[in-house]
C-alpha cells in the first residue's frame, strides 16, 4: 500500500512539474511607434486605446514601448510648443495609466522635444520630467531587461548610445548573473533590412552607429532578444543566438492603414519556465477609415 500511494505521489510530483516547465511565466507586451499627435483629430488616440484594450485581453504582465511615444519633434511637422508637447506626454500617461497595467516607456527619435531657439540641446529633458529617465533597467521573474536610449546624438547614422550611458550598462552588469536572461528595449534597431527589401538600396542610415561596441557590452552576458523600433514593419533578424525583432507599429503608416505590408500592430512576448521565448504579431484590428 506504501509503494503504491509512493508512486502515485511521484507521479502526481512529475506532472505538475512538467506542467509548470510547459506553462508561461511571463507575458508582456512591446508597442511601439504610436506617434499621438496634434493633428489627426484623435483618431490616433482610439487606435491607441482599441491596442492597450487588446493588450488587456491578453493578460499581459506588463507593456513595454519602443519609442516615439509622441511627435513632438518638430522634424516632419511644423514645430508645436512646449505647452503642446507637454500635453501629449500628459494625455500619453494618462491613456496607460487608465489600463491598470504596468507600463516601461522607451524614448525615440519623436520623443525629443525640439526647441526652436536652442534644438534638441539633449533631447530627452521632455521625456525625463514625465519618466524621470530615458534610459533604465528592471528585472522580473529572473528576466532583466535593459531600456535604452538610442536616440542619443553622433555617429555616421545620427543615432549612438554614448559613453555615459555604456559606462551604466558595464556597471549593471556587473551585478546580473551571466546565466541570466536579457531582453534590450531599443528604439532604433541594432540591425534591419528595411532599406535593401524597401526601398532596394544598402545604406548605413537608422540603426545604432556603435552597434557593435554596444553588442560587445553584453557578450559576456546572456542577451537573449532585442526589441526595437522606429521602422514601422515587422522584421525578425537572427543572430549569433540573440533575436533582433522589429516591433512593426502601433500606428502603421502613421494611422493611414498599413505600412509596407505590417497591419497596426505590436508584438507578444512569452517566456516558459525554462526561458523559451516566442513571440507573435498582433494585429489589433484597427480600421483606419472608422
Amino acid at each position: 500500500m506504501k509503494r503504491i500511494y509512493s508512486l502515485l505521489l511521484l507521479s502526481i510530483l512529475t506532472f505538475t512539474l512538467i506542467a509548470q516547465s510547459s506553462e508561461k511565466k511571463l507575458r508582456f507586451a512591446f508597442l511601439t511607434d504610436i506617434h499621438l499627435s496634434t493633428n489627426n483629430d484623435g483618431k490616433d488616440l482610439n487606435g491607441l486605446k482599441q491596442a492597450l484594450d487588446k493588450t488587456k485581453e491578453l493578460n499581459v504582465d506588463f507593456i513595454i514601448t519602443g519609442g516615439d511615444n509622441v511627435d513632438i519633434s518638430g522634424m516632419t511637422d511644423k514645430a508645436i510648443s512646449r505647452e503642446q508637447a507637454n500635453n501629449l506626454f500628459t494625455l500619453f500617461k494618462q491613456t496607460f495609466d487608465s489600463t491598470e497595467l504596468t507600463y516601461y516607456p522607451t524614448i525615440g527619435n519623436h520623443d525629443r522635444y525640439w526647441d526652436s531657439a536652442n534644438g534638441f540641446v539633449n533631447g530627452d529633458e521632455l521625456f525625463k520630467k514625465h519618466f524621470k529617465e530615458s534610459y533604465y533597467t528592471f528585472e522580473t521573474n529572473g528576466i532583466r531587461f535593459f531600456i535604452l536610449n538610442s536616440v542619443q546624438k553622433g555617429g555616421d547614422t545620427g543615432y549612438v548610445v554614448d559613453k555615459e550611458q555604456i559606462k551604466w550598462i558595464q556597471d549593471e552588469l556587473k551585478d546580473i548573473s551571466v546565466e541570466t536572461p536579457i531582453v534590450i528595449s531599443t528604439h532604433v534597431p541594432f540591425y534591419s533590412l528595411y532599406y535593401p527589401l524597401v526601398e532596394d538600396k544598402y545604406v548605413f542610415v537608422d540603426v545604432i552607429s556603435n552597434y557593435k561596441e554596444l553588442l560587445k557590452t553584453f557578450e559576456t552576458h546572456n542577451l537573449q532578444m532585442v526589441l526595437q523600433g522606429h521602422q514601422h514593419i515587422h522584421e525578425e533578424i537572427k543572430l549569433q543566438n540573440v533575436q533582433f525583432i522589429t516591433g512593426g507599429a502601433v500606428c502603421a503608416n502613421w494611422w493611414n492603414g498599413a505600412f509596407h505590408g505590417t497591419e497596426e500592430g505590436f508584438l507578444l512576448v512569452e517566456i516558459d519556465h525554462d526561458n523559451n521565448f516566442t513571440w507573435e504579431y498582433i494585429d489589433y484590428d484597427w480600421d483606419p477609415k472608422k
